[in-house]
């Protein structure tokens, strides 16, 4: 007979989300898991894979709970260049009052490990290529009801918007760059009409 788990899987994936997006994956040992989780290693071992394999299903964790909102913000009928405004200030916002400074685990993850973890590198991608799309069907909406000129480049003005979301990520990570971002995002803004 199968013998019955002794913690909650589903649980134990979430808060191990939140300590590598806390600490980083290199900064992250198994003892600090099994510590944080209350979980015996070889039952982390037996449920998840090694710490490798759990990290990338807390990331996976973290995309399945952000990317799915984003979409829908920018999906809603009506104009379409409000929920872009209103995401562009959500992000800087959230980056500049991050009180822990844990800033976005898909950029963590990137600056930390996409260059040499292919499996990391995919998943940032697909993240980073999902809000493109998303940024661009709202941007050639937005342009298709005159919500920006004709001249307009919904997939430049979409790829500039990536950039920008990302390196708010960045430099809400530091200390003291509330006034940085704050002008970055008058600038942003300025570049929606």
């Amino acid at each position: 007979m199968a013998r019955t788990k002794e913690f909650d899987p589903d649980d134990a994936l979430t808060r191990a989300m939140e300590l590598f997006w806390e600490r980083g994956y290199e900064a992250t040992s198994m003892a600090d898991l099994v510590t944080h989780l209350g979980v015996a290693k070889a039952s982390l071992y037996a449920t998840f894979g090694g710490k490798h394999e759990l990290f990338t299903k807390a990331l996976q964790r973290y995309l399945d709970l952000t990317d799915p909102g984003i979409l829908e913000q920018l999906s809603q009928p009506g104009p379409a260049l409000p929920p872009v405004r209103a995401l562009v200030e959500r992000y800087a916002a959230a980056s500049a009052e991050d009180e822990r400074l844990r800033g976005c685990l898909v950029v963590n993850s990137a600056v930390e490990l996409a260059g040499r973890d292919e499996e990391v590198a995919r998943r940032v991608e697909a993240s980073w290529a999902h809000l493109e799309v998303a940024l661009t069907s709202a941007l050639l909406r937005a342009r298709a009801q005159g919500e920006l000129t004709g001249a307009a480049d919904p997939r430049a003005l979409a790829r500039f918007l990536l950039v920008f979301l990302q390196g708010v990520r960045v430099l809400g990570r530091a200390p003291g760059s509330a006034a940085r971002l704050r002008d970055a995002t008058v600038v942003a803004l300025a570049a929606l009409r």
